[in-house]
């Protein structure tokens, strides 16, 4: 149950040119789902791409690896990208890189590229071959349901979810570089989601011509500031992949330079579609009933305080308080000691709880009545704001709470 969040309204996303999506069902996993999704790009086109830090990386992400960073500027001249819902390929040694390999085989004589020019991408569950020969098979049908319509956008985040109750997507537009430039993007993921550089699955596309080192600095500089934002339950997956796309059909003038005109009107367009796909994720967190911005400000700088809000975040003991409605301010202290900041004088410490201050200089707020915590804990969308009295610096994290159903739906996630 999503807090929240509506599926996403086909009329509300906008078609970027030069890239085409196409989605069918090989029946990797789930029957009657279609679980292969497949994005052409015009010639030209640039990417680049973040991937999860942790060690048991899936074999796509390796391959995604080795094809953006194993051939210097080569490696963001990608034609298509190939996705499979329903298996990690993950665990699974050299077998898996074949049969990530084998699809990007695969997909390159259906485009007319080389397989070099193709990534592949998976998500699903881990330590199981692949079904690539399903993969494969699945695939013309996909390059004949190629189309750019914001329709297709829909149609493709629905293709690419595993536990996710609804799919994610989102556009923005500007004016950069003397063009109308368009922004869209998908992602998924629900759980086993704490992101390192990366989110579970996202894809970006937008149509302005961006120079490949602004593009490689963009991906990081966005994924700082969104999916890198966000936790559901403090696990970091082996799949992890936030990948932005550049067209340059708009025929804007190349952004080269954080000085170009275009830069920061671009980078704002692209930080609100991620900002809005992160919180999606959150908004749809396994099993969530709450969504919880958490703020902290007053740090000594933004690590610092990021590291404060994650800890926070990701407490089992704050997110069940949260998830029954009780204003256990306790637990939110013990998370804020628990961050590991040096030096740290709780006596400068303050909290809030939405529009109620709960703790001041280190204690309990004079102000402070049970039932005005009570009163904002009860709501669906809950604001923790902690000042920490060390400096300027701050950060923000979007989570959710832990229900019953979390527990039900990873324990029977391989059923």
């Amino acid at each position: 149950m999503a807090v929240n969040l509506l599926p996403p309204e086909p009329k509300a996303l906008l078609r970027v040119a030069g890239i085409e999506l196409g989605y069918t069902y090989a029946g990797i996993r789930k029957a009657n789902r279609n679980d292969v999704t497949l994005l052409r790009l015009e010639p030209g086109s640039r990417v680049a791409g973040v991937f999860t830090q942790n060690s048991f990386a899936a074999a796509p992400v390796q391959v995604c690896r080795e094809v953006l960073s194993g051939s210097g500027e080569q490696s963001t001249q990608i034609r298509a990208l190939v996705v499979n819902a329903g298996n990690a390929n993950c665990g699974t040694g050299e077998a898996g890189l074949a049969a990530a390999r084998r699809s990007c085989e695969a997909v390159a004589k259906l485009v007319g590229c080389a397989p070099g020019e193709v990534l592949p991408f998976s998500t699903g569950v881990i330590l199981e071959p692949l079904p690539v020969d399903k993969l494969v098979a699945a695939l013309p049908h996909a390059v004949e349901s190629l189309a750019g319509s914001p329709a297709h956008w829909a149609g493709a985040a629905e293709a690419i979810m595993t536990t996710d109750t609804i799919a994610k997507a989102a556009s923005s537009t500007v004016q950069a570089a003397g063009k109308r430039i368009s922004v869209t993007g998908m992602a998924k993921g629900v759980g086993m989601l704490e992101p390192n550089m990366a989110t579970m699955l996202a894809f970006v596309a937008t149509d302005a011509k961006v120079a490949a080192p602004m593009l490689r600095r963009l991906v990081k500089e966005v994924a700082d500031e969104s999916f890198n934002c966000v936790s559901v339950d403090g696990d970091t997956s082996t799949n992890d992949s936030f990948v932005l796309i550049a067209t340059g059909a708009a025929g804007n003038e190349e952004i080269t330079g954080t000085g170009h005109q275009g830069y920061a009107p671009l980078r704002q367009a692209l930080l609100d579609v991620a900002q809005r796909l992160a919180q999606a994720i959150a908004r749809d967190g396994e099993g969530a009933t709450k969504f919880m911005t958490i703020e902290v400000a007053g740090a000594a700088d933004r690590a610092e305080a990021a590291r404060v809000a994650k800890r926070i975040a990701n407490s089992p003991l704050v997110k069940t308080a949260f998830f029954a409605s009780d204003a256990n301010l306790g637990r939110l202290l013990m998370a804020i000691g628990n961050a590991g900041v040096g030096g740290l004088d709780v006596s400068r410490v303050d909290m809030y709880l939405g529009d109620v201050q709960v703790v001041e200089r280190g204690g309990r707020a004079a102000s402070y009545r049970e039932e005005d915590g009570a009163r904002v804990m009860k709501a669906a969308e809950i604001t923790v704001r902690v000042e920490l009295g060390r400096g300027d610096a701050s950060a923000r994290v979007w989570t959710c709470d832990f229900s019953y159903d979390y527990v039900k739906i990873n324990a029977e996630y391989r059923t």
